[in-house]
């Protein structure tokens, strides 16, 4: 796993690199603290790095990264194309996600930046 550190005018931002599926809590919460340590205030994943339980909501481990990122105050925004998500649960779970602001569901890069403000 590769952080590629983004200095934005409010701090630093991580990109997170894998070539492996985040697929367990575990692994976001190794993503915390690793970006804890490098003074990060914002992380940004790509969707596709994603294991499909995440966007399962019945599984609750969007649920459970979305607590974890609450709990220490981190923001994480997710790199994807959401505009043709058929699930109305998931939908307004993005929807709801992107209102409060810890998760972020955003398009691109730019985005994520402009989100993790």
């Amino acid at each position: 796993m590769e952080f590629i550190e983004h200095k934005t005018k409010n701090g630093l931002v991580v990109e997170v690199k894998t070539d492996l599926v985040l697929k367990e809590l575990q692994d976001f919460i190794d993503i915390l603290g690793n970006a804890y340590y490098l003074g990060a205030n914002g992380i940004v994943v790509q969707s596709q790095d994603l294991h499909n339980d995440f966007f399962e909501l019945k599984t609750k481990l969007a649920g459970e990264i979305l607590q974890k990122f609450s709990n220490y105050r981190q923001k994480l925004a997710i790199i994807g194309n959401y505009d043709n998500i058929e699930s109305k649960s998931l939908n307004d779970f993005i929807r709801e996600s992107n209102k409060f602001g810890n998760i972020l569901f955003v398009s691109c890069l730019e985005d994520a930046f402009v989100s993790l403000q």
